[in-house]
């Protein structure tokens, strides 16, 4: 999983193919909780590209997204946002995968 670095590259990957972003921190428990299983989620679903967006790192995304929980995930495809699941509730690797597979 790639590590977003800039915001032009959110707009590149937002506006190409199936892309989920994963909005994080390095401070926050829950985030650390599905750290373990994300690689197994990444793989399960080939399908999109995912990248890691650190929430400190970008937090004016973040208001402009309204994503204001974090672990939170939001999915685009050609400049359209498909789906979110955003919370500040942990999640499980169950919940995401029904996530991920609900986009379609």
């Amino acid at each position: 999983m790639q590590v977003l670095q800039s915001i032009e590259q959110f707009n590149e990957l937002k506006n190409g193919s199936a892309v989920v972003f994963e909005f994080t921190a390095d401070w926050c428990p829950d985030c650390r909780f599905i750290d373990p299983f994300m690689p197994e989620v990444v793989e399960k679903f080939a399908d999109y590209e995912f990248v890691k967006v650190n929430r400190d790192d970008f937090i004016d995304l973040c208001i402009e997204l309204n994503v204001i929980g974090i672990p939170s995930f939001v999915a685009f495809k050609q400049g359209t946002e498909l789906d979110r699941f955003v919370s500040k509730d942990r999640k499980t690797q169950e919940e995401i995968e029904n996530f991920i597979a609900g986009l379609k």
